[in-house]
């Protein structure tokens, strides 16, 4: 069989005779994971037969990425990521990548998943159980972790400790001495953020207590939330604030105060965190630590590109509100 001229064969030609899809003789042909031999010199057969040019890849140059998230159960309790894949979208517009989603549930069958969206390269965002984790970098793709850390695997994280940091030292500053802790599942950044508040309580001389770090259960829910808020609300002397560890769940947490009758912030306080659309819409509006999350998508893309290691930091800033603004006022009435 003739070889056709070099310059005139493109790889849609080459996909077309070995009847697969243009990602899969890309991957073929820069020798990446993800197919099976007989797939690879299937491939490598036809672009032979056809005298297709290899100096046309880019095989630092990724043409599809795949954007994963764990699945929840209820697609609503978390508003954080969806922004987020706006970032990556928009920067995968920009780099002319062609962007696929889907979420992965513990015991899915990854590597399959993976395959049939033809990726080059991955973005993982938020927590993946270890072992739906192992099988996820065992595919062999480029891989960035977004919200989420893993030992040698590149990530990009918000600033979890000095986010947590500078929402404590902001309650502890307006007076508020009894600060409790609601928490989450033991996921990085949620292990970042208690860090970041034993911190602060350390720095300003406050003592810590063991009876004022809650974990919700189950974690993320409105029932697990609401029921931890009545356990702190119990304690004697109750918390006079609380920091919780995201924005929806410092929602429904305040909900059960303003229905026990406290006054929020002149009884108790609230500091969340990720500044999701609903923070600035509560009664009253929600003190919270803004995550730019569509620049944490933008910069999960760019480090797939440039092939990162190790950890990129983006910035938090505090959003005071009005969730936390009255306590020096009640000190002052009590004088």
């Amino acid at each position: 069989m003739r070889a056709i001229e070099s310059s005139s064969v493109t790889i849609r030609d080459v996909a077309r005779r070995a009847g697969v899809s243009i990602g899969t003789v890309s991957r073929a042909l820069k020798n990446q994971a993800g197919l099976t031999e007989d797939t690879r010199q299937q491939v490598l057969r036809s672009a032979l037969e056809l005298g297709y040019d290899t100096t046309n890849l880019r095989p630092n140059k990724l043409r599809r990425v795949s954007f994963l998230t764990s699945r929840l159960p209820d697609l609503t309790i978390n508003p954080f990521y969806s922004p987020v894949l706006h970032g990556v979208e928009d920067a995968c517009r920009d780099e002319e990548i062609v962007l696929s989603y889907t979420s992965l549930r513990p015991g899915d069958r990854a590597v399959e998943i993976v395959r049939r969206h033809e990726a080059d390269g991955l973005l993982c965002a938020g927590y993946f159980e270890p072992k739906l984790m192992e099988r996820i970098a065992a595919i062999g793709l480029p891989l960035v972790l977004i919200d989420h850390f893993a030992p040698g695997i590149a990530s990009v994280n918000m600033d979890n400790i000095n986010g947590a940091k500078k929402a404590v030292t902001h309650l502890l500053q307006k007076g508020y001495q009894r600060i409790a802790f609601m928490g989450g599942p033991n996921h990085h950044s949620i292990q970042q953020r208690l860090y970041g508040f034993r911190q602060a309580l350390f720095d300003a001389g406050v003592p810590a207590d063991p009876t004022l770090e809650m974990t919700p259960d189950p974690p993320f829910t409105p029932a697990g939330t609401e029921a931890a808020m009545r356990q702190l609300l119990k304690l004697e002397p109750r918390p006079d604030a609380v920091f919780v560890v995201n924005d929806l769940s410092a929602l429904w947490a305040m909900q059960v105060c303003l229905e026990a009758g406290l006054r929020i912030p002149e009884d108790i306080a609230f500091v969340g965190f990720d500044d999701i659309h609903a923070a600035s819409h509560a009664h009253p509006p929600l003190t919270t630590v803004r995550v730019n999350k569509e620049l944490l998508g933008r910069r999960g893309l760019e480090s797939l590109l440039a092939r990162r290691t190790g950890e990129t930091m983006i910035e938090t800033e505090l959003i005071v509100r009005g969730s936390s603004v009255a306590k020096n006022f009640r000190k002052q009435t009590k004088k």
